[in-house]
């Protein structure tokens, strides 16, 4: 007999039949399985000239060059102040501009808007995400978002998970960088979307789709877009047509205490308009997207309080579904040919 407190037994079978490691997809098979298919690979970068060189590089002659799976490789400069962009396009990206490609659209902020331009950008059959800021990447990372994808039609969606080290002077914590993920987005998982609670790393920045999928999803503007993409996806295909695939060990940059705390606000935020959106929540006004951070010291600390006080603005804006602006666009172009010659 099930007991409440155990694993939902949706949730065990699931995750016994859907999640893989990366080593099991072996990168010539996977040429054979992808045929016809093509494969867009997509970085979103913003100030990564550090990292995204190697990535592409890498990318480049294991995937590109020494076997043809992956097609093309994308980095969107995301209003980079560094070399990112040069670097990117040195080490054989084609590198696309956030803005450029929004053009003509209301101006948004963040990560999300950054990933929807790679989107739009991108030719594949498939579409596979990767962080810009990881460090000591292998061409796992890719194979293994695609293996599940190409072997299986039924899989329309891959989310990559993996042990994240947090790194210290004198320590590291094998699975210590996951803290908005555990603190925050998992939480609100299990209590929300409990079908969901099988995925290791709801919050990865590695994952994969088909095309005519992933352009029926809205994208959230800012840290929320991985988890509204999950919750959407839920609603648009269901559970068994999500999969996840063990990546190993992640290295990347650490965010601050301060900016952590950013992202968990936004993710709520997210967590609100899904919420709102399914009619789980019959409250129209959105909540207050003001969040108060206190700051030691600096010379706008206040008396007596010996912090500085910084308010930011976490709400969230979302771009449409692709699918649903081509096809305005189209109409509206069809209805201007109709004014002209009639």
């Amino acid at each position: 007999m099930w007991h409440p407190l155990s694993v939902s037994p949706v949730v065990e079978a699931w995750s016994a039949y859907r999640t893989s490691t990366a080593n099991q997809w072996k990168p010539r098979d996977l040429v054979r399985a992808k045929r016809t298919s093509t494969v867009s690979v997509v970085l979103p970068a913003r100030d990564e000239q550090d990292t995204v060189g190697e990535i592409v590089r890498t990318i480049r002659r294991h995937l590109v060059e020494q076997l043809p799976l992956v097609d093309e490789v994308i980095v969107v400069d995301s209003r980079s102040s560094d070399e990112t962009a040069r670097v990117a396009g040195e080490a054989g990206a084609r590198v696309v501009d956030q803005d450029e490609m929004t053009r003509g659209l209301p101006r948004l902020e963040g990560k999300g808007d950054a990933l929807w331009a790679g989107l739009a950008a991108a030719r594949g059959d498939i579409v596979a995400f990767i962080d810009a800021d990881l460090r000591e990447f292998r061409p796992h990372f890719v194979t293994g978002l695609l293996g599940p994808l190409l072997a299986d039609p039924s899989v329309v969606y891959v989310k990559g998970f993996y042990h994240r080290p947090l790194e210290s002077t004198f320590d590291t914590e094998r699975d210590g960088g996951g803290r908005v993920t555990e603190i925050m987005a998992r939480p609100l998982l299990n209590l929300c979307w409990p079908e969901l609670a099988g995925f290791v790393q709801p919050l990865a920045g590695e994952y994969a789709g088909r095309r005519e999928v992933l352009e029926q999803l809205p994208f959230v503007s800012g840290y929320g877009v991985e988890l509204a993409m999950l919750i959407d996806l839920l609603d648009t295909v269901g559970l068994d047509a999500l999969a996840q695939v063990d990546l190993g060990e992640r290295h990347h940059r650490h965010q601050s205490t301060e900016a952590l705390g950013r992202m968990a606000a936004q993710i709520l935020y997210t967590a609100w308009s899904r919420l709102h959106r399914q009619g789980t929540v019959p409250e129209a006004e959105p909540p207050a997207s003001a969040l108060t951070q206190f700051r030691r010291g600096g010379e706008d600390a206040l008396p007596g309080l010996g912090r500085e006080v910084v308010v930011h603005d976490v709400s969230v804006r979302e771009r449409p579904p692709l699918a649903e602006l081509r096809a305005a666009r189209a109409l509206h172009s069809d209805l201007s040919l109709w004014s002209a010659v009639s």
